[in-house]
């Protein structure tokens, strides 16, 4: 077992990951302290290890692509329990989560992004866990999409994964509160990004990049942001509250509706109109981000699958005829072709059809 890929993930009493499947567990002390930490592993996955005693192939991309959404739900309640856990061991929690999240997106980055787009009113996941991986995976998407090294891909994403580490709670009470803030909540949310950066110091992140983003992921360049009203802003803390307001505007909450993709872009545009960082946030999405719902010139109802050559011209799974009427298989759409054009956006509440995520991950993986 020592220096070999695990084959599975092991986890303490508590569901904590400690360390994800395919990484390693160095040497024995390492693995001694594994098992003083109560090291335990889901039934499951250790019989899916020891159906053969003979070294397993890794899966293929298939066979990895089918239990995508599986998987994507594991590492959310991973990262949750991450976020939520004791400082001592919130550190190695927040890495091997993370080390999780960015395997699954890099198999498949257009299904990360509309795991974004596609936000569910209602969900029952933790709106606070959830928002700080949607932010995590847009500053991903936009720091590969500038050509930042891996390393610094990294940082923007574990940033933005524990930018609002000080309100997690609070971010998902506010979330169905249809009054405004209190007083007090006001104050906490001034006081949560000081609050995030103790607790990450006191896990021992000792990164200042990554600290001072956090730090300043609410500060404006004209000095009236939070929490000193500080205008001299880091590059990545600019990027981190711009994902921050581009996710938060596409997710329902209970004192307003949640935004299309085009129009949370347009937002932040209008917003930072001079900022290369928020065009390349909305370029890396695309204007029809996949997983958006469009209506075509020719009638057809369907699913954008990939951005295409142009921002308006996105590849679209066409999942009804001209009458609306649903097709057992969808039909690839060239939407730089007239009659093939996006005309509307649509919900995903509007489709005479419900799409599972495996059906989801099965017309954009098709079309990578």
């Amino acid at each position: 077992m020592l220096g070999t890929p695990l084959p599975f993930s092991v986890r303490d009493a508590s569901r904590m990951l400690l360390l994800a499947r395919g990484q390693v567990i160095a040497n024995e002390t390492q693995l001694e302290e594994l098992l003083l930490r109560g090291a335990l592993v889901e039934v499951d996955e250790l019989a899916e290890a020891m159906v053969s005693k003979q070294p397993k192939k890794p899966p293929s991309a298939a066979q990895a692509l089918a239990r995508l959404p599986q998987d994507w739900e594991r590492s959310s309640l991973d990262v949750q329990l991450a976020l939520s856990a004791a400082p001592a061991q919130l550190a190695e929690a927040l890495h091997a989560s993370t080390d999780q999240m960015l395997g699954l997106i890099d198999l498949a980055p257009d299904v990360a992004l509309s795991q974004v787009v596609r936000q569910q009113e209602g969900g029952a996941g933790h709106y606070g866990v959830d928002h700080s991986i949607h932010a995590a995976t847009a500053c991903l998407a936009t720091a590969r999409y500038l050509g930042w090294s891996p390393m610094e891909q990294r940082r923007a994403f574990q940033a933005a994964l524990s930018m609002n580490l000080g309100m997690l709670d609070l971010q998902a009470r506010l979330a169905t509160q249809v009054s405004a803030p209190t007083a007090r909540q006001r104050e906490a949310i001034r006081e949560h990004p000081e609050r995030s950066v103790a607790l990450l110091s006191e896990a021992g992140i000792d990164d200042q990049d990554w600290l001072e983003a956090v730090l300043q992921h609410h500060e404006q360049p004209d000095g009236s942001g939070y929490p000193s009203g500080s205008s001299c802003i880091t590059e990545l803390a600019e990027l981190l509250r711009f994902a921050d307001i581009y996710t938060a505007r596409l997710s329902h909450r209970a004192r307003r509706p949640a935004m299309s993709a085009h129009q949370a872009g347009r937002e932040i545009l209008q917003m930072a109109e001079a900022s290369p960082l928020a065009a390349a946030l909305i370029k890396a999405f695309g204007i029809f981000p996949p997983g958006s719902m469009v209506k075509l010139a020719s009638g057809e109802l369907g699913m954008v699958v990939r951005n295409g050559a142009k921002a308006y011209h996105p590849l679209v799974a066409a999942l009804t005829n001209s009458r609306g009427e649903s097709r057992k298989s969808a039909l690839m759409r060239d939407s730089a072709r007239g009659e093939h054009a996006v005309v509307a956006l649509l919900s995903a509440q509007s489709m005479p059809m419900r799409l599972t995520d495996a059906r989801i991950v099965s017309l954009i993986s098709a079309h990578a």
